[in-house]
């Protein structure tokens, strides 16, 4: 037993009693909504084109897009997910010894460059280099966001702080792809400049940063240079806090749920565009007409046309719950263990799988997400409450920088094998091919059709509507079985969060 409490020493394991809701909220520093602002801004870029990604590599050429399949877009966001998850890793602990604003000024040139490279290469090379040069910004913007809110925060107040800090991140993850809906249907590069614009008002919100702690680590640094106190290699360092159970077992039991979460902004906008008549939405609201007006076609991601929702309008009703009550969640979980929390907030993202596979009616795939939005609401905000609260001092974000590996873990192969199971189960572009080769046309001539107008040149070849098309396509393949699929992924690691939470509370009591 006393071998288990040394290694964790460092740790602070307790679970602190919160302050009530509005007593929570009065006790934010302004330091604390200067970082939230930097991360609203962030988001409105980093979701202008992670919302639209998968449809612009699946746009073809002749419009704008990289007119590239499924299976190339996924080695593309495989290695997205892999650059921006594993290098807060090693990025976190520079961030805590380098600085705060030293790291997050570094990070948004990197991923202003990362955006103009999309706008000036807009081929599978020029895609991958840009998503590489913004999952590097985001690396090393994140630790020193989130570091600066940990040291921003008491314990008493945690809960509510991430809380509201992941509220207001939602309100970014709400309006870029709003900007993204209506950028593209001008021209897809608008996207990119767009979301460069408006990275770099982050310049401005430094000039009122100023970072907690600054004289303590300025203090340790000083104590280090003057041999005073030792500092291990950081890599070292990192190694050291890794091999912690505590922390392996965290990495191993969230990564399904990441690889659940990526699926569905990943992919589920490309469902939604292939197979579900998000028209039926409008005219449920407004009539067969639809609706001219502008400011309701901006704010619920609607076609230039006012007649159907865009998918990444219909995505936007995940960001849109989260902006306006994630605070009201965090105040009931915040009564609730940690762990108890994510895992309920699991087991209702999953259900929200299996809802996705069961239907394309747009109104279920809307209650789909609001399921998954309430799962995210109970889950993600307390990844980074139960990492900051255990990470040792002066470590806080190196443990945020943890946090990341599952995402990694998960999205890195959900990047790769979510588009795959797409393309295997429910791509349309497949299913076109086939169903004009079966319908009379030449394989060299369906071979010859483009990447992304398949299904275009069946309406033509066959004169058949689009909906009827789709319906027929929908019917006569298992399109669900892909969400299936990513359900059960879901459902191993719902079972491994439970037990890591019994185990969490069995090491408390021994510990007390």
């Amino acid at each position: 037993m006393s071998d288990s409490k040394d290694a964790y020493a460092d740790n602070d394991l307790r679970e602190v009693k919160q302050l009530g809701m509005w007593a929570s909220i009065a006790s934010l520093s302004y330091i604390f909504w200067i970082v939230g602002g930097m991360e609203l801004v962030e988001r409105i870029a980093y979701y202008g084109v992670k919302a639209s990604a998968g449809l612009y590599a699946k746009a073809p050429v002749s419009e704008g897009g990289l007119g590239i399949s499924l299976h190339d877009y996924g080695v593309i966001i495989s290695i997205w997910a892999l650059m921006q998850t594993f290098i807060p890793v090693f990025t976190g602990g520079i961030s805590d010894r380098v600085g705060y604003k030293e790291t997050i000024f570094a990070s948004t040139i990197i991923k202003i460059s990362g955006y103009l490279v999309m706008a000036f290469f807009p081929n599978f090379w020029g895609f991958l280099f840009g998503a590489i040069l913004l999952a590097s910004g985001t690396g090393i913007f994140k630790p020193g966001i989130q570091g600066t809110l940990v040291l921003s925060t008491g314990r008493q107040n945690t809960s509510m702080a991430w809380g509201i800090f992941y509220q207001v991140v939602n309100i970014g993850g709400f309006l870029g792809p709003l900007v993204a809906v209506h950028m593209r249907q001008l021209s897809w590069d608008n996207v990119f400049y767009a979301c460069a614009a408006i990275i770099s008002l982050n310049f401005l919100f430094l000039l009122a940063y100023k970072e907690p702690g600054k004289e303590d680590r300025m203090e340790r640094n000083r104590k280090i240079k003057s041999g005073e106190v030792s500092q291990q290699a950081l890599w070292k360092d990192a190694w050291h806090e890794l091999k912690k159970p505590v922390v392996i077992y965290y990495m191993l039991v969230f990564a399904g749920f990441w690889f659940l979460f990526n699926s569905l902004f990943d992919v589920l906008p490309i469902h939604i565009a292939e197979w579900v008549d998000t028209s039926v939405i409008v005219t449920s609201l407004f009539g067969t007409e639809g609706t001219s007006n502008g400011i309701l076609q901006f704010w619920l991601g609607l076609d230039n046309t006012g007649t159907k929702v865009m998918p990444e309008g219909m995505l936007n009703l995940n960001a849109g719950m989260i902006m306006t009550s994630c605070f009201l969640v965090a105040a009931l979980t915040a009564k609730y263990r940690i762990t108890t929390a994510m895992l309920g907030g699991c087991l209702l993202s999953i259900l929200a799988f299996v809802f996705i596979g069961a239907t394309n009616a747009a109104w279920m795939i809307v209650l789909a997400i609001v399921m998954f939005s309430f799962g995210e609401m109970m889950i993600s905000p307390k990844k980074n409450e139960f990492m900051g609260n255990i990470a040792p001092e002066g470590k806080k974000a190196m443990y945020l920088g943890f946090v990341m590996l599952p995402q990694g873990i998960g999205w890195g192969l959900e990047g790769y094998f979510g588009p795959k199971l797409y393309e295997i189960y429910a791509s349309k572009e497949i299913f076109s091919r086939e169903l004009l080769a079966e319908r009379g046309m030449n394989a060299n001539d369906v071979a010859a059709i483009p990447q992304g107008e398949a299904f275009t040149t069946l309406v033509s070849y066959t004169g058949e509507s689009a909906q009827s098309l789709t319906t027929l396509l929908y019917n006569t393949h298992n399109i669900g079985m892909a969400w299936y699929i990513i359900a059960a992924i879901g459902t191993i690691s719902a079972v491994g969060i439970f037990i890591y939470g019994k185990w969490l509370l069995n090491l408390q009591r021994a510990r007390a």
